[in-house]
């Protein structure tokens, strides 16, 4: 069976970031609707936009800033936490190939 390359990130944030989140008994509920929503917007897009995501989250908006911000006080793992293995992973052989 072939993994596609949108699945394959998924797979990673999700074991990453997003399922200890969502299945954290301290996490608050608005760190959960944000897993969420980023879950939600990430399923629409093809792996490149995905990855575009990725680098526009970390760039930071406000609100990719107080979401990240957000997730640190509660001491749960954020996009900032897994940067380096996300961008060797995913790099733009990775995307070619």
């Amino acid at each position: 069976m072939v993994i596609t390359k949108e699945k394959e990130i998924m797979d990673f944030l999700n074991a990453k970031v997003f399922v200890p989140i969502l299945e954290s008994d301290t996490a608050s509920e608005s760190a959960k609707t944000g897993v969420r929503y980023t879950i939600m917007r990430l399923s629409k897009l093809k792996a490149l936009g995905m990855v575009k995501y990725f680098w526009s989250a970390m760039a930071g908006t406000k609100n990719s800033i107080d979401f990240a911000e957000m997730l640190e006080s509660e001491g749960h793992t954020s996009f900032e936490d897994i940067y380096k293995e996300f961008r060797v992973k995913f790099d733009d052989e990775w995307l070619k190939s």
